[in-house]
């Protein structure tokens, strides 16, 4: 199975617009502002006549009128004419009052009807607006959303990791989002929830992981490294999709669990390899960031792994075409690849003839002599100044600083 469906940060709308397709159907033979979603689209007066009504049932009216209210935001949010006039509705609705009457209907008091209502409005309500996500979250929003991520009904916890997704994009949302049970909840939908749900819940890790405050995510990586590894191998190497994946396995990389779980993943460095093979500038920086993690914790654990799975050409590739700091990486990792005082796993030679196999696939024949002995200069240059830096760091230990 190949990961087709993706969540497009620059249109929250599109992931609205996969919700609850049927039950829109329903409602729009129901709802009391049903008219307004025919012929031309509402004065600005009579827009905030409609969000005052909308206001003062779902604060004041029974269960039945709450629910309709809910109903009528969504529409009234969904169908507006352009991007502006939405983001004026999502506006003129908080500042109405609403998003506290809609977070107390997801407690479980409410009937599962109501909180699936509640939560598809304040999904409408938070797209592409970063202050709206924040309200959400302040009106006490993240205990009730955990519950509906633990929920039997598998609808109900693909529209929570949809929620956590849009709110974790908001960045004084994602300590609280990271010190409350998500991490752990949102890991254990990277196991068994739908395709969308796992891709949501990729991309609000990662959006957990890029916190500029404390504190800082902290992942089970026995239990998120093997859907991850299983995601990148289903999902093509160049998607931001790829990009997100590679860059949570370059952290976890980065401990001894971590890098454990990437080797007892069959298959784990392989799709790592591939990646730096097929993928994007982005996911080929991480995926050979964590290839070098494992190989500088120890090299000798490590080296046969990554040589076995066939890490040359993607690497030399990288140090032709990738980015000045991709380039650095593979080129460190070549080196600690090719030299090991222990065994001869990769000769001079046949190193040689990698490169010039390397180089005729990329200026053809004609020129794969000169392309090739500039590729091996740069490595030999690479080993050079890595083995000057060690010798000085040898030579000075009283260097080192004391923190």
């Amino acid at each position: 199975m190949v990961l087709e469906r993706e969540m497009n940060e620059d249109d929250e709308e599109a992931m609205l617009k996969n919700q609850a397709e049927e039950e829109e159907e329903e409602e729009e033979d129901s709802s009391s502002t049903s008219s307004t979603s025919k012929g031309t689209p509402p004065s600005p007066w009579c827009r905030k006549m409609m969000v005052d009504d909308v206001a003062r049932r779902l604060n004041h009216g029974d269960l039945r009128a709450k629910i309709e209210a809910a109903r009528d935001i969504r529409r009234l949010v969904r169908k507006s004419s352009n991007p502006n006039s939405k983001s004026a509705v999502r506006c003129h609705f908080a500042a109405a009052g609403v998003i506290e009457p809609l977070v107390s209907m997801l407690h479980s008091p409410f009937p599962l009807a109501a909180r699936e209502t509640a939560l598809l409005a304040l999904l409408n309500l938070a797209a592409r607006n970063q202050r709206n996500k924040i309200r959400i979250v302040t009106a006490g929003s993240i205990p009730p959303l955990m519950e509906l991520l633990k929920h039997q009904n598998s609808h109900l916890r693909e529209l929570a990791a949809a929620a956590i997704l849009s709110l974790s994009s908001a960045e004084s949302n994602k300590s609280t989002l990271a010190s409350s049970c998500a991490p752990n909840l949102l890991s254990q939908v990277l196991c068994s929830g739908s395709v969308q749900a796992r891709v949501d819940a990729v991309t609000s890790l990662y959006n957990l992981s890029t916190s500029e405050h404390e504190p800082k995510l902290v992942l089970d990586a026995k239990a998120v490294v093997p859907p991850l590894i299983s995601l990148l191998k289903e999902c093509k190497k160049y998607s931001k999709f790829a990009e997100k994946t590679t860059f949570l396995l370059e952290i976890l990389s980065g401990s001894e669990q971590g890098r454990g779980a990437i080797t007892n993943v069959d298959g784990g460095i392989l799709a790592l390899v591939e990646t730096v093979e097929d993928g994007s500038s982005i996911s080929m920086f991480h995926a050979v960031g964590a290839l070098l993690s494992l190989c500088q914790s120890s090299r000798d654990k490590y080296r046969e792994l990554i040589l076995r799975e066939g890490a040359i050409p993607g690497l030399l590739r990288l140090t032709a075409e990738g980015t000045s700091s991709a380039r650095d990486k593979a080129r460190t990792l070549l080196d600690l690849l090719r030299d090991s005082p222990k065994e001869k796993v990769l000769t001079s030679s046949e190193l040689e003839r990698i490169v010039y196999d390397f180089a005729a696939q990329i200026d053809g024949t004609d020129k794969a002599v000169e392309t090739a002995k500039r590729l091996l200069q740069d490595m030999v240059q690479k080993s050079v100044e890595l083995n000057t830096s060690r010798a000085k760091n040898r030579a000075s230990p009283r260097t080192a600083t004391i923190v």
